[in-house]
Order: C-alpha cells, then sequence, then structure tokens
C-alpha cells in the first residue's frame, strides 16, 4: 500500500473542456448566421459542418501517417469501441446535430446558445445516475444554478415570441442537447482511444447521412450555398465541430464525463457574446440573469477540490500515458525502446495496474472509477 499527498489537479483536462468549449461556442452565432445568409437547409448544414470536421481530421491522420507517426502515441480503436462509437454516432452525430439546426432556424441565436447549457445538464445526469459517476453537494448545487438559468431564458423566449415555431424550436434544442449528452456518455467509453480517429470516423458518418437525408427529403438541391459559403461551413465544422470534439474526448480522460460537460457549458456564453456582438442581438435583463445563474453554476464546477483515501484495483487497458504513480509497470519486449528517457516519453501498449491505495485530489477519469460511501 503506497500513500501520497499529491494535491495537483488535471489542470490539462480543465483546459482541453474550455477550448473545446470556446471552438463548440463560435459554431452556434455563425450556424444562425449562415441559416439567415444563404437559407440553406438545416439538415444540409448540419452534414457540412461534419464533413469539414471529418476532412480536416483525414488530412491530420494521413500527415501523421506519412510522418510515421500514425496514431501519435495513442492508441487505436479496438473492437469492442465500435458498440459505444456507433451509439454516439447515432445520438451526437445524427439525431443531434439535425435537431439544432431546425431549432435555430426558429429561434434566437443568443437565447439558443444559453439554452444548449442543457445539454451539460443531461450529461451529469446520465452520468451520475446510469453509469454511477461521483458527485457531491457542490456539484448539484452548480447544476441547479444551470437549470435555473435555462428555465429563464426559456419563459423570457416564449413570453416576448410566444408562437409555436419558438415554442417548438426549443423543445428542438432541447432534443439536441439530449442527444448530445448520450453522445457524450457514450464517447466516454472510447475516450482512451485516439480521440482523431474516433472524432474523424464520426464526422464522415454522420456528415454523410445528414447530407443524404436533407438531399432526400428536403428541397436542399435547390438552395446549395455558393463555394465561398460552402467554404465556411466546413471550416465552422472543423473547428467547432472536429477540433472541439477532439479536446472534449481528451477532456474526458482527465475529468469524467459530468465535470467535463461542466466545463464545456461556458460554450453557450461563448455563442452569446458573438451572436450580440456580431448579429446584433439585443441584451435583455432575462437573459442577464440566466447568464449570472450559469456562470455560478459554472464556477461552482470549477472550484471543485475532491480528495480522499481510495483504492485501485487490478485493470488492464491500452491508451496514451506517462510514466507515473498510476503507471509504475516494467515494459515487455517490443512495447517501446529502451532507456529511462523513453519511459518518461508519452507512449502506447497494453499495461496493467497492480492494487494501489493512496490519498491525493482527483476526477473520475479512467483510473478512478471508484465507488464513493
Amino acid at each position: 500500500m503506497e500513500s501520497s499527498t499529491n494535491s495537483k489537479m488535471p489542470a490539462k483536462g480543465v483546459v482541453y473542456a474550455l477550448l473545446a468549449a470556446f471552438l463548440f461556442g463560435i459554431t452556434t452565432p455563425f450556424a444562425k448566421g449562415l441559416l439567415l445568409e444563404t437559407h440553406i437547409q438545416p439538415l444540409l448544414l448540419a452534414g457540412l459542418f461534419y464533413l469539414g470536421s471529418s476532412t480536416g481530421l483525414a488530412i491530420y491522420l494521413l500527415a501523421m501517417k506519412l510522418c510515421r507517426q500514425a496514431n501519435d502515441g495513442e492508441a487505436p480503436l479496438q473492437k469492442a469501441d465500435l458498440g459505444w462509437l456507433g451509439g454516439a454516432i447515432l445520438f451526437g452525430g445524427i439525431i443531434a446535430p439535425a435537431l439544432l439546426m431546425l431549432g435555430l432556424s426558429t429561434t434566437m441565436a443568443a437565447s439558443a446558445s444559453l439554452f444548449l447549457n442543457l445539454e451539460g445538464v443531461f450529461t451529469a445526469a446520465i452520468a451520475w445516475f446510469v453509469f454511477q459517476e461521483n458527485f457531491d453537494k457542490r456539484i448539484f448545487l452548480g447544476m441547479l444554478a444551470i437549470v435555473a438559468g435555462g428555465i429563464i431564458l426559456s419563459g423570457a423566449e416564449l413570453n416576448s415570441n410566444a408562437t409555436l415555431s419558438n415554442y417548438n424550436g426549443l423543445l428542438l434544442i432541447t432534443g439536441a442537447c439530449l442527444g448530445w449528452a448520450i453522445d457524450n456518455n457514450l464517447t466516454r467509453k472510447v475516450a482512451n482511444a485516439n480521440p482523431a480517429q474516433i472524432t474523424c470516423i464520426k464526422g464522415l458518418i454522420a456528415g454523410s447521412v445528414n447530407v443524404y437525408l436533407a438531399m432526400t427529403f428536403t428541397d436542399a438541391a435547390l438552395t446549395t450555398p455558393s463555394p465561398i459559403y460552402l467554404g465556411t461551413a466546413l471550416l465552422v465544422g472543423f473547428l467547432g465541430y472536429g477540433v472541439s470534439l477532439v479536446l472534449f474526448v481528451l477532456a474526458l480522460r482527465h475529468l469524467g464525463t459530468a465535470r467535463t460537460g461542466a466545463y464545456f457549458a461556458l460554450a453557450p456564453f461563448v455563442g452569446a457574446l458573438i451572436a450580440i456582438v456580431l448579429i446584433d442581438e439585443p441584451i435583455t435583463t432575462p437573459f442577464v440573469a440566466a447568464s449570472a445563474l450559469m456562470a455560478l453554476g459554472l464556477w461552482l464546477h470549477l472550484s471543485e477540490r475532491h480528495s480522499h483515501f481510495h483504492m485501485h484495483e487490478v485493470t488492464t487497458h491500452a491508451h496514451k500515458h506517462n510514466h507515473d504513480e498510476h503507471h509504475n509497470h516494467p515494459h515487455r519486449h517490443g512495447d517501446m525502446p529502451p532507456g529511462d528517457m523513453h519511459q518518461r516519453e508519452p507512449h502506447t501498449h497494453v499495461h496493467s495496474h497492480e492494487p494501489l491505495a493512496h490519498s491525493h485530489a482527483h476526477f473520475p477519469d479512467a483510473h478512478h472509477q471508484h465507488k464513493h460511501f
């Protein structure tokens, strides 16, 4: 048995989550602008976003292969991962973006951006009650604040724009949030694999399906935008759906699903700010009140400190890692080049964790899935 007083939190995971939130946050107002400027079908725009994601990451993976760094030290997807990935693609790559684009066509971009905080709430609820991820009073209160902000925001939207289309738009965005929440929890199951590979596959399948549905069941062929708008959509998709998801998957490794979703809640604030500045949407009292509550909820998550004595059971898996307190294992011949210097570099191979008991600050990452009593 070993003991540790290390209090270092996974800052790298927090940075990944916040960068992912920023990149995804810019997607909503730009999607709204593309819908208004080009009258493009929402399903087609969703497909273009995902194809932009897949294309950009395919180029990256090809470049890594040509440089003989195909996985960049990352573990490739395994056969056991395909079921989880397929479910994530269905809910998060096909259903959710289609619902979001349909909802944006009848909802103000600033309100839609903040309403997307519900994704974090749904993500946490599924992680807590379905996958049994640990949470405490502080995390729960943070989620309550986010929900309260969403209620104020949606109430203001319905009162000021009391039409069926606006009501349906909010419901569609809520459905998109639920779809992404399921996607987040399923993606957590494959987060140890290469995030660029995961995102590229998801973008290719989701993009192709959405474009096919748009061309088959709507008049998308009649409203196809000009090349410059197509290029804009692909670029926004690469950054907001591609790079953002890669960073999100990396954050899942360090923070767990619910906490990553909470940090990701910053995305709607980024989107709302861009919508107000660029699209000239008004700043209303309910908007400010909702923003304050959601900011409070985010702060409660950001300031969390979770530390206690816990035990690690025997585990065997493969993922990118450095040698540290949780990875103090020997290497078989062929795992990596010999020498202590190489052992300090990130590398990937199948390895086993022996039983370990210690105390330190931690999040529910791949190595901290223990029960709390």
